[in-house]
């Protein structure tokens, strides 16, 4: 029962929210376009459900010439992003395309957040359990910390999720989300391990 809620749910919810905010969708490729040279959407390939290769929607906060596997940013003031995409980081506004991700199928509303596939010979086998959900937009890590804890808590959280996963957790994480987009609270990483120091987030 709980799958195909979660599957009705993420098909209407990333359907709503694309009708509703193509105006917004519009305007953000029009800033990103003006502000500087470059596509307003970033493509990356990600790892999705058991480890599958997929494509991860993005739009662009960073300039054409910087690192796609380098650290994420870790303040507003880092020099590789652009002007546009200082805002759109800190609005969260750049995770919108990914709703297309969700309606193909590849992702989910809610879930682990998509990490790249050269991560996945780091983790243990008690660390791959993430992969065996479909990724999502946001997750339990995103809502317990976000930027502020490790990638490894990050991934404590996320198989914590997988062994819990239910329809009211996710309308919690989904609200609480919410919360955090319109406070601005941990966008951006304050700890790092020494692998996250090297391979990041970039756009």
């Amino acid at each position: 029962m709980y799958k195909a809620l979660k599957k009705i749910m993420d098909f209407l919810l990333s359907l709503t929210a694309i009708i509703i905010l193509l105006p917004v969708f519009l305007v953000i490729i029009i800033f990103i376009r003006l502000s500087s040279k470059g596509p307003a959407i970033f493509r990356q390939i990600r790892a999705g459900k058991n480890g599958i290769p997929f494509t991860f929607y993005k739009f662009r906060t960073m300039k054409m010439d910087v690192d796609p596997f380098g650290p994420s940013p870790k303040n507003g003031q880092d020099t590789r992003l652009t002007k546009i995409g200082i805002f759109l980081r800190k609005s969260s506004l750049d995770e919108l395309p990914q709703l297309f991700n969700v309606l193909k199928g590849d992702m989910s509303l809610v879930g682990p957040r998509p990490l790249y596939i050269a991560q996945m010979a780091e983790w243990n086998d008690g660390q791959k359990k993430r992969l065996l959900v479909k990724p999502g937009i946001t997750g339990l890590a995103q809502i317990r910390g976000r930027g502020e804890i490790t990638i490894e808590q990050k991934l404590e959280y996320d198989v914590e999720y997988v062994q819990t996963a239910s329809f009211f957790l996710d309308l919690k994480i989904i609200l609480f989300t919410i919360l955090q987009v319109f406070t601005g609270k941990s966008i951006y990483e304050k700890k790092y391990s020494e692998t996250q120091d090297t391979r990041g987030n970039s756009n």
